[in-house]
This record gives structure tokens, sequence and C-alpha cells, in this order.
């Protein structure tokens, strides 16, 4: 049978050699050396080397039937075993063709065997088709242990890499654990899929791998929570396998303003040291209070060694095993389910049976708690074992602080933070008080809830952190919840981190993770306490530690404060501007907030965030109608339109053609437009149509405003569309090649100069707001309409000065002139006198404005009276025409009711004459 070699990257077939003359059962690779052994049913097993382009360097015969399996032994690579159907397991060396020994036991074929992983036992797994299961010692070369349960072949076996566990695979169609220590059968997997042929597993993780007839299973077997504990001067112990190593993390981490010093989050350079190996495998590690002794449990079983060198100090048989919070050697033990043990320095002081149904747990503290089957827990005092108080929870884990006056009850999905009144609660005992149903009254007060999934905490002082299910690093003071940071999660989402405890000296808090992994983030122990002395309202206290705080912590302190709404206090203690800024503006305080806006550097200050705070200053200075504030905000900000809408409100006209340039120049070309248009500046709204290339609204814009400038534009207009287009260029009409579509030119150009020179006359005092309600209707007026009927009119003879336009009464209509062949006298002509020129000038200018503040007037009566006519008008032609549509209505009908009367006459006499016509006819 052939033997093919491929590269499992690329894969590629590297080799391809003829390697038995029979089936080939099994290959097993050398851990170091380029060997490989194979097995086969031609009763042999070979090696080869693959740096001699796989030579078979050696041969080895012995067996009597077929060789099922061949394993190197890891403990001595220079060794291995076979297992074959002729009952046997050899154990060969590879400088050997004959084997060293032969292991028989076995009543039938033996198809698998295994090696100890860790070397410490030498042990061999064996299974056959005898059904069972068989630990050797390949010193002794006797069976250690025999293991039966399954009801047909067993054709895979090993020992778990990681776990303290022996793993089975049978045709039976089910795989069994065993415990590898006690050989208790531990459970019985059975997936339905046929026969079970092959098992595999790593050294890394806990899952195991199934190969079955119809598929491959891969499952987790028990927890990869970490098997670790830190003591409170920074010791850390843990296990990997049966392997225990201790660490400490002290000094690691380096102080904040230590440039070598680590930053938050990063791993830290921890170097291990071998303590020993452990009897039983370790499922949990825990220091007592005081850190001199660290207790191992697992496998049904406790050991209690010194923290230093991992000597032996007690020992026994336990479920559970906890420590008390108070003496050196005092612990509890949960033999069974209905029997709780407890010692007091490492001897049996009682024993107790809890009041519940089922002890399912126990937690220990400054109390003992029994978890009980009724979804409750029952405290118990250690000294005299009275029991306290049972609260109705579920927890899954009790975590006591230092001083024991507060106890967190973690529960699946959330926590109860409870106050523990000591003091009261030994008084009870002491006076026989304690009700065996209901305990001590008064032992136990809910402070608060935490709704979240608590994973890992730890109490410091009266502040409590803890890791959530979601990755989080949380702290809780006063059942308000403060977020640190946020941590790796796996890809489920669930944290994998927990706290292994809190330095005060060093200000840090550590956490490890599944791989052993320590990590640390800086919380001031001082702050905790500040926050704690605010949550209780002991400002005094409060103020003390706030001295002993650095001031780069304080505006941590500054954002506490404001969540718990002490914002006056915020303001004074942050040192971030931006946070002050933001306070300032929430209590009122404009001129802080303006003050802190001055001093910002200059290289900061066209920043994209400075704008936005000039933004909310200017903002929050218009609710108090603080508008110079405003105005200047704006201005810093250039709060374009926030200055249009100001100066537009406040009638700021000077800001407006300020702003009306800033916006030019900056491109805000619409800002720009209007600033101008409100005014008065025409000319600069048609350049600014100009200059933006917009020339169609330009010439359109001059033939309202500037009809003097419509034959520039249009020209301009036609030599752009050219390029696009000469037809449509050519199309465009301009007042001097078609005079004729441009009606009352004339006229519009008379009414520009009056504009202008209105504009000119007003731009030094303005119009006053007080005008508005007789100079809003100035806007109604048609002025080439105006000026066209008063080109028609007469001029009126002189007359005195008139009032002003909105109170003249209206002028007479003047008289038609007689016709003349002299030609009227113009009254801009130029005089021969200067000064009677400027004279005249000044009295006809005068005279002109009355004599339009009449003709204003009268022309406004006149448009008031023919409105009026025509909405009477209007109203008899509406009462005329429903009138009328009433008689036509009328008339219809009697047309309608005679044009029926006369089809029954005609009816009525055509059937008169057939009847006259039957009897001609008869």
């Amino acid at each position: 049978m052939r033997i093919r070699v491929y590269n499992y990257n690329t894969m590629e077939k590297i080799k391809d050699f003829e390697g038995h003359s029979d089936y080939i059962r099994y290959v097993e690779v050398h851990p170091s050396l380029p060997y490989f052994l194979t097995s086969s049913d031609d009763m042999t097993i070979k090696l080869w080397d693959w740096d001699r382009n796989f030579d078979c360097t050696q041969y080895f015969e012995g067996h009597s039937h077929y060789v099922m399996m061949v394993r190197f032994n890891p403990k001595d690579t220079n060794t291995f075993a076979s297992a074959s159907l002729d009952r046997s397991i050899k154990v060969w060396g590879l400088g050997s063709p004959v084997p060293h020994y032969t292991l028989e036991g076995h009543e039938r074929g033996v198809n698998c065997i295994d090696y100890y992983p860790s070397g410490d036992k030498p042990y061999i797994l064996s299974g056959a088709d005898d059904r069972t299961v068989k630990i050797w010692d390949y010193q002794t070369k006797s069976i250690v242990h025999s293991l039966d349960g399954h009801s047909h072949n067993v054709c895979s076996v090993m020992f778990h890499p990681k776990l303290p566990l022996i793993c089975s695979a049978s045709e039976d169609g089910t795989v069994r654990l065993w415990q590898s220590t006690t050989y208790r059968a531990e459970t019985t997997l059975n997936y339905g899929m046929e026969r079970a042929w092959a098992l595999a597993a790593t050294r890394e993780t806990t899952k195991l791998a199934i190969g079955f007839d119809e598929g491959c299973v891969v499952i987790e077997l028990g927890s990869d929570d970490p098997v670790v504990s830190m003591d409170g001067t920074g010791k850390v112990v843990w296990a990997k396998n049966n392997e225990i190593q201790t660490t400490t993390v002290r000094g690691l981490a380096g102080a904040v303003d230590d440039e070598d010093g680590l930053p938050d989050g990063e791993r830290l350079p921890v170097v291990p040291r071998d303590l020993g190996a452990c009897e039983l495998y370790p499922q949990a590690i825990k220091h007592n209070c005081n850190g001199r002794f660290i207790a191992v449990c697992g496998d049904g079983e406790y050991i209690i060694y010194t923290a230093q060198a991992l000597r032996n100090k007690a020992f026994g048989q336990a479920i559970d095993f906890v420590w008390s919070a108070t003496g050196t050697g005092d612990y509890a033990i949960r033999e069974s389910t209905s029997r709780v043990k407890f010692f007091k320095n490492f001897k049996e002081s009682r024993a107790i049976k809890p009041a519940t149904a089922s002890a399912d747990a126990l937690f220990g503290g400054h109390l003992l708690g029994v978890k009980g089957g009724d979804s409750a827990v029952l405290f118990y005092d250690w000294d005299s074992g009275e029991f306290i108080r049972k609260i109705d929870v579920a927890p899954k884990e009790i975590y006591w602080s230092d001083a024991g006056n507060l106890v967190l009850i973690a529960c699946a999905d959330s926590a109860y933070v409870l106050s523990y009144n000591a003091a009261s609660t030994a008084s009870a005992i002491a006076m026989g008080q304690v009700s065996p149903e209901d305990g001590v009254d008064g032992s136990f007060d809910l402070l608060y809830e935490i709704s979240d999934t608590i994973t890992s905490g730890e109490w410091v002082g009266d502040c409590f952190l803890y890791c959530n299910s979601s990755g989080r690093l949380n702290y809780s003071v006063g059942g308000k919840i403060q977020t640190l940071v946020h941590l790796d999660t796996n890809s489920s989402g669930a944290t994998t981190h927990r706290i292994l405890g809190y330095l005060a000296k060093e200000d840090r808090v550590y956490l490890v993770d599944k791989s052993l992994n320590i990590v640390s983030y800086k919380i001031m122990l001082a702050v905790l306490q500040y926050q704690t002395a605010v949550m209780r309202g002991d400002f005094d206290a409060a103020n003390e530690l706030l001295a002993a705080i650095p001031e780069d912590e304080y505006t941590t302190i500054a954002r506490f404060l404001e969540s718990q709404g002490f914002k006056e206090e915020a303001l004074e203690v942050t040192t971030d501007d931006d946070h002050k800024f933001d306070l300032s503006l929430e209590l009122g305080k404009i001129e802080v907030a303006h003050s802190l806006m001055e001093v910002i550097p200059p290289d900061e200050k066209n920043s994209i965030d400075t704008m936005a705070k000039w933004k909310k200053l200017s903002d929050a200075a218009l609710k108090i109608s603080d508008f110079e504030l405003t105005e200047a905000c704006s201005l810093a900000s250039d709060d374009f339109p926030g200055l249009l809408l100001l100066y537009s409100a406040v009638g700021n006209f000077d800001g407006m053609e300020a702003l009306a340039a800033a916006a030019q120049e900056k491109g805000k070309t619409n800002v720009a437009f209007i600033a101008y248009l409100l005014t008065g500046n025409v000319e600069a709204c048609a350049d600014l149509l100009i200059c933006t290339n917009r020339l169609p609204e330009a010439a359109f814009f001059a033939r309202t405003y500037l009809p003097s400038r419509v034959e520039e534009i249009v020209s301009l207009w036609k030599a752009d569309l050219s390029k696009v287009s000469e037809t449509a260029a050519n199309a465009l009409a301009d007042p001097k090649s078609s005079p004729d579509l441009f009606p009352d030119l004339d006229v519009a150009l008379q009414v520009e100069r009056m504009f202008l020179a209105q504009r000119e006359a007003t731009k030094a005092a303005g119009i006053s707001a007080s005008d508005y309600p007789t100079a809003k209707d100035d806007l109604e007026l048609d002025l080439i309409a105006l000026v066209k009927s008063q080109s028609t009119a007469a001029p009126p003879p002189p007359a005195p000065p008139a009032p002003p336009a909105h109170r003249a009464p209206p002028a007479p209509p003047a008289p038609p002139a007689p016709p003349s062949d002299k030609p009227p006298e113009n009254p801009f002509a130029a005089s021969d006198d200067p000064v009677d020129s400027d004279a005249a000038a000044k009295a006809a200018a005068e005279a002109q404005a009355e004599r339009r503040a009449r003709e204003a007037a009268a022309a406004e009566k006149r448009r008031a009276e023919a409105e009026a006519k025509r909405l009477a008008d209007e109203a008899a032609a509406a009462e005329a025409a429903r009138i009328a549509a009433e008689e036509a209505a009328a008339a219809r009908i009697a047309a309608e009711a005679a044009r029926i009367a006369a089809e029954e006459a005609a009816a009525k006499a055509a059937e008169d004459d057939d009847l006259n016509d039957f009897g001609d006819d008869w």
C-alpha cells in the first residue's frame, strides 16, 4: 500500500511511494526529528526519514496480527508503543528492531493506545475489542485501572492534553469521559451519528473533536476561565494543568509620569516562577484573607498550600471550599447538599445543616453564604454558626467590601447592593435574639440595584469595580455607573477578561484574560473616595480629599459632578477649557464663556471647533438680547446669515454695508446680494451678478432697477451666449437696436434718476423707522405710470412749502396747458449767474419735491377711489349676473314645461288622427 506526502499549505503532492504490502493502519510523526512511523496489516512497523528522501531507515517486526496503531512517548521520544490485534501492546526503541517489553491483559485485539501527556505519570492508555479501556504503568508493566462501560469495540482512546479527562470512542456510537485521577465516569456523549472512530484535541483549548460514520462533531469541555488568584500585595498564583506558578505585578506598569511606564491596557511583562505540581487537577485557586495561604480545589477535593513554597497545610474531601474574610485559617467546606463544615485555624469547629432543601454552593466573605435550591441565599455567622438572614435571590457570586459593611449579590442579569449592620447582628447573637426562621431583623438593608450582568468584580472602599458581560470595565458609586474602558470581546461579544484585584498603592486595577495575559488600568483611589463622599452628600470631606487629587484628574471629577447635577461645582473644578465653556453656557454665564473664547491661541482661531463655539455663544447671547455680543460672536465666526438677520432686524445700515463687502470678499454671494439690495446699492448688485457670470439675471435685474445699464449687460450676455449658440445670442434684443421692444424706457430712465437722487438725499440720515406706517404704501406705487401721468399734466403754479408727503392733502388735478408755439422753458437749464443758478436749482428741486408729494397724495386718493369704485362695480355686476342667472333658469324651466305640454298635445293629436284614418279606410 502506498504512502502519499502533501504540503498542507499548497496542497501539492510531495511524494508518492510504496510503503507496505497490506493496508496501512496508522501514521505517527516524531515530535522533533524528521521521522515518522507507519503500522500495517502486514504485521510490521517501519520508520521513515524524510531528510533522506523518505527512505525506510528501520524495520520493526514482532507482532503476530495486524498492527493497529503506534505512538511516540512524549517523555522519551526515542521509544514508542504499538497496539495489535494479537491482544498485546509492545514498547520499542528506535535503535533496536525487537521490542523492549510487551504488555498483555486485554482479552481481545487492541485497537488504540495513548501516552499520558505531561510525563509525571508513566501511563499508557489502551482500548480493545473486549470493550474495555485500560490504564497501564509502563514502568511496573502492570494494569493501574480498567474502565468498563462500552457495549462494543473501543476504537479510539486519549488523555486530554489540557483537562484531567480520559476520552474513549466506541463502535456503539458513544464517547465516554472519565476522570483521569479518580477514574470516575463523568459523562457519556451520543450524537446518533452511528459508530465513533476517532478523537482529537489540542493543548491550547478545551475542545474535543469526534469523528463518526456520518460526520464530525467538535465540542468544548469544561470551562476555559483562568484558574488564578491575586492577593492584596500584587502576588499572583495560577495553574496550568497540574503545574502551579507564581509571579508579581507590583511596579510593572510604572508611574504615570514615567516615560518607560506601560500605557493602560498593555500586557504586563510578568515573569512566572514554578512552585511545583499539584496532586489534583486545579479547578479553582483562592488566597486567604492575608495572602499567606492558597486553596486549590478540584476533583471533589481541596488542598491548602503555603503561598510561598507550596507546602501542604491541610487537605480533605469537599464539593465547595470558601475562605473567611477575617481569620487566617478560617474556612468552610460543603461535604454534600445537606452538610456544611466550619473550620477555625485549620481545625474543624462545627458542622451545620442549612435550612434549605439543597445546599448548591458556598460563598465566602464576612458571612458564610449558602446558595439554596429554592433560589435563595442564606447567611451564617462564622464564629457561632448562627443563621443571620435569608435573601430570596439566586446568586452567581457574592462580593464583600473590605470593611464588611457592604455586600453585592450578583445574579444572572442584575445585582443588588446591601448594607450589613455588623454591630446589631453581633448584639442580637450575644443576646440570643436570633429567629430560626427569619434570622436577625435589620441585619441587611437594600441600598440600590445594578441592572447589569456582572462577570467579576472588586470592592474599593465604597466603590465597586466590575466587568460586565458585554466587555466593559465599569464602576458603581451609589448606584451611578461610570464606564472606564471598553475591553476586548470574543466573537459572540462576551468579555474575555476578569478582575484580579486592585492595588491602592499603585492606583491600578489588574485584569487577566483566558490566556493568562495580565493588563492594568489606572484608577485613582482618591478620585473614588471623593466620588463616594459626594454621593453621601459629605461635601466637607470631599473638599478635603480634593487637595490630594492631582490636577490632571480634575476634569474627571468635574464630569462626575456634572453627571450628579452639581454643575456650579463642576465649573469651579474643571481644568478643561472645552468642558468649562460648555458648563458656562449651560449655567448662563455668558461672560465666562466669552472670556474663554478671547484667550484661544491664534493657531486655533480658525478651527472648526472654535467656529462652532462662537456660534453657540452667539445663540446664547441672542437669547438674552445682548446684540453687541451677538454681533461680535457672529463676526468672529463669519456667521454671515446670522449677521444678515441681526442687522436687518435692528436696522444697522452701516453694519449691513460692511456685511455686504465682507460676504462678497469671502465668496458668500447670496448674503452679499441681499445686503446690497437692502442698502439700495443696486449698482453693486448688478456688478455682483456680472462677476458671478449670472448674466441673464443681471440683465433682468437691470431692466427693473438700472435701465441705464441694460445695453451694457445685454452685450455681455450676447458675448457669453455666443460661445454656446450664435443664433440664440443674436436673438437677444437691446434698447439701442430694438427700442420698440423696450416700451417706456425713457420713463424708466427718469425713474432711475429719481431713485438715485432720493438715495443720495437720504443716505446721510436714512429713513426713520417711525415713518414705516406711511412709507410702506410706497411699495405699491407704479412709478412708471405715475411719471407718465405727471408728464401729461401742466406744471402747477408755485406754492408755499408743503408738509411731508404722508400728511399733505391731495392736490387737485391741474388744467391742461394751452397750446403755444413757444417751447417750454427747461427747468434744468443752466443760468449765467452761478449763485442764481444754484438758488434756482435748489428752488426748483424743492418745488419739484413738493409737487411730487402732492401728486403722490392725489394719485393715492385716486387709486383708493378707483379701487372702491371697482369693488362696487364688481359687486353690482355679480348681483346682476346672479339675478340674470335666476331669470334664465326660470325661463329654462318654463320653456321645458311648454315643450313637454306641446309634445303631449302633439301625441294626442296624432292618436286622434290615426283613429280617423282607420275609420276612413274601413
